[in-house]
């Protein structure tokens, strides 16, 4: 996996996209829209059909779904299978999919092969409810989950759609963070199983770019065929046949190798970035997660040589029982009057045959709203999975700023 980074200018001229640009165009890729700008239509050689895309903790995008359409925005996550809303039985319910409105939403029976065979990958078994109709709740990492029915319905994005989605009517839950749930109707899966949403659409492939200028970015689903971007290297998506406890078959698992700060390799054997007989270990690309989060040993070793390299230029928070987003311990005071963060040392992550580098800005967060004296608090940008009991890596999406990212499914790739 090659990453290739975009300069601003060029971040600029793709991102000033509009719908006139493409509305009259007809292609095998799929853009979903964006903030605009008008540019000349020849910039881009095969105008593919695009979809809006925003960002602050989430990505997000807005689709069109049901008869007549209902305008929902949901989260990108290429870490969950099912694409699901959440839907209230109460028409003027906020951030919600009414299935009362809609003339083609259709509840799917337990019956169905939809229910018996295409669920074998999610983590809690489906089941049968009391209208015997097929029912299933999702669980996530940092402890929130939905619950409710299956159901297809119509899902559009510019000119293109699918009539009968698959997807998750969600009227239960919980939350681990109510304020930005509530800017959302709920979220669409993309990653390799078969009720995904890249996988119902039937895109041998997609790419998506995040702007580390605003919260801005562009979900292209097909042939990302533009001019200025040179031939990509790639790094194999890993799969497995055997099923293993802890390794998600249908996750984007890439093989991490090592990790460098500035010129020094951390001192650690191969085998530590590797699964083991129980599938622990994986590393897996997770647009659902905002952060990197690595094993234990890792974390701690990177954590320490990050360290001896700023001791002269960061000042550590010094408070032992801080611990940002639950895994994230290592924490700096810095100045509010300062302009910019000091140089820092890059992270270079070593994937089988290529490396992403992380950077300046994208190695310390500021925690919002949080100050020491005259000093805001900065967090390390890499944490510590074990905390949140997670057995892998995941690459989260603050890292792929500013990168093309492709995700290849028939050549089984990602860039």
């Amino acid at each position: 996996m090659a990453f290739f980074f975009l300069s601003f200018p060029q971040l600029l001229v793709f991102f000033t996209l509009v719908n006139s640009c493409l509305s009259s165009h007809h292609s095998s890729s799929l853009i979903l829209p964006l903030k605009a700008k008008l540019i000349p239509s020849q910039a881009i050689p095969k105008p593919p059909n695009k979809l809006s895309f925003h960002h602050n903790v989430s990505l997000t995008v807005s689709l069109a779904v049901g008869s007549p359409p209902q305008q929902v925005t949901m989260v990108l996550d290429t870490g969950s299978e099912l694409s699901w809303l959440r839907c209230k039985r109460t028409p003027t319910a906020p951030s919600s999919f009414s299935p009362q409105l809609s003339t083609s939403y259709r509840p799917i029976p337990c019956s169905s092969p939809t229910c018996t065979t295409r669920t074998r990958d999610f983590t809690v078994p489906v089941s049968c409810d009391s209208r015997k109709l097929c029912h299933a709740i999702l669980s996530y990492a940092d402890a929130s989950s939905v619950e409710g029915n299956l159901a297809t319905d119509s899902f559009r994005f510019g000119n293109s759609g699918l009539p009968g989605m698959v997807f998750g009517c969600m009227d239960s839950g919980t939350s681990s963070n109510p304020d930005e749930d509530s800017r959302t109707t709920g979220l669409i899966g993309m990653n390799r199983g078969s009720l995904s949403f890249v996988s119902q659409m039937g895109f041998p492939q997609f790419s998506y770019c995040i702007s580390g200028r605003d919260s801005s970015g562009v979900l292209l689903f097909g042939e990302a065929n533009f001019p200025w971007l040179r031939p990509l290297n790639y790094t194999p998506l890993i799969q497995i046949s055997t099923p293993l406890p802890y390794f998600d078959r249908v996750a984007y698992t890439v093989q991490l190798e090592g990790i460098r700060v500035s010129g020094t390799v951390l001192p650690l054997p191969k085998s530590v970035f590797e699964p083991d007989h129980t599938g622990a270990g994986q590393t897996m690309v997770d647009s659902g997660t905002q952060f990197t989060f690595l094993l234990g040993p890792v974390y701690t070793a990177l954590k320490n040589e990050f360290l001896r390299q700023t001791k002269a230029i960061l000042r550590p928070l010094g408070d032992p029982n801080f611990v940002f987003q639950g895994a994230m311990d290592l924490c700096f005071r810095v100045e509010l009057s300062r302009a910019g963060l000091p140089a820092l040392p890059s992270v270079n992550l070593m994937f089988r045959g290529v490396e992403m580098s992380v950077s300046g800005e994208k190695l310390l967060y500021r925690v919002p709203g949080m100050t020491r004296g005259s000093d805001a608090v900065h967090c390390f940008t890499f944490g510590n999975s074990d905390l949140l009991g997670v057995e892998a890596y995941v690459i989260g999406h603050h890292h792929q700023q500013n990168m093309w990212m492709e995700f290849d499914l028939a050549k089984s790739r990602w860039v």
